[in-house]
């Protein structure tokens, strides 16, 4: 199962490689549009979201969408000794610090920690999905971790080509309720 996953996040990357700039910014913002109007985040006060990196959908938008509806925002700070996320609030961008694999973190002298039961709606970040929510990451299992132990809302946003018919799933592998592509909206689980 694990060369299967590993063979799939290949293809998914290789397949994300092909977008130009443009395809990516106009599709990332297509999604963002189609985020705006959910009830989740209609209702949310507080957000959790990670910084994406391409090829992943855009959050910039999202995160100052959030920031001028008012809302709080949360990012990931990663714990590799024990595999875990910490989100910590963020209120603007110079808060955060290039990490390993070039990930942005927030900067803990600058921000404060944010317990799960505090964030209503948490973008949750993969390489593919199914329709029914089943989820492919990057490999680490820090959102495996971590989903367990949360309550909110819970969306994944991709391009279509991230949308797969099957997933090799472990019994740790979480899913999310609803996925927002820049082609449809599958709610599973809303």
């Amino acid at each position: 199962m694990d060369q299967q996953k590993k063979d799939l996040r290949k293809y998914i990357k290789n397949t994300l490689a092909q977008l130009t700039e443009a395809q990516y910014m106009q599709r990332s913002e297509i999604i963002a549009h189609k985020l705006f109007q959910q009830p989740a985040w209609e209702k949310a006060s507080s957000i959790g979201i990670t910084i994406s990196l391409q090829p992943e959908v855009d959050t910039y938008a999202i995160i100052k969408k959030a920031w001028e509806e008012g809302k709080t925002v949360s990012v990931p700070k990663c714990e590799p000794k024990e595999r875990k996320l910490i989100f910590r609030t963020i209120t603007d961008f110079k808060q955060l610090e290039r990490v390993y694999f070039q990930l942005l973190e927030p900067i803990e002298e600058q921000t404060k920690a944010k317990k799960a039961e505090e964030i209503d709606l948490l973008i949750v970040p993969g390489l593919a999905f199914t329709s029914s929510g089943e989820r492919l990451g990057v490999g680490g299992g820090y959102y495996d971790r971590f989903l367990p132990f949360y309550e909110g809302k819970t969306i994944a946003l991709a391009f279509d080509e991230q949308i797969v018919k099957t997933l090799p799933v472990d019994v740790y592998d979480q899913s999310v309720m609803q996925i927002i592509t820049d082609a449809k909206v599958y709610n599973p689980h809303v």
